[in-house]
């Protein structure tokens, strides 16, 4: 098993700027992949920022490519995503994933964190 825990959501003007972080516990050593979701208010969960923690690879949502960014700390077992030039939009409740070898890069999560509202004030 895997546990996660989200955090650095909050209020934000837009234009403005967020850090999210991720800390994984438990199996992480069988991790493959770590990601970002969220989901708005009446709308279904998407797909947001994927990282894997060996040969860093990584994908971006279309709508957010270019204003966020995902990184990892391995010996700390946290994912990173820095969110910029946020919009309206943007607001929702961010989930944190973890996928275990095997899953389908970059969309098949097994593990998921409880959440952390973002709100983008315009």
């Amino acid at each position: 098993q895997v546990q996660l825990v989200e955090s650095g959501g909050g209020l934000v003007q837009a234009g403005g700027s967020l850090r999210l972080s991720c800390v994984a516990s438990g199996r992480t050593f069988s991790s493959h992949a770590m990601g970002w979701f969220r989901q708005a208010p009446g709308k279904e969960r998407e797909f947001v920022a994927a990282i894997t923690w060996t040969n860093l690879y990584i994908h971006y949502a279309g709508s957010v490519k270019g204003r966020f960014t995902i990184a990892k700390d391995t010996a700390k077992n946290t994912v990173f995503l820095q969110m910029s030039s946020l919009k309206a939009e943007d607001t929702a409740v961010y989930y944190c994933a973890a996928s275990e070898p095997g899953s389908r890069w970059p969309y098949e999560y097994d593990y998921w964190g409880q959440g952390t509202q973002v709100t983008v004030s315009s």
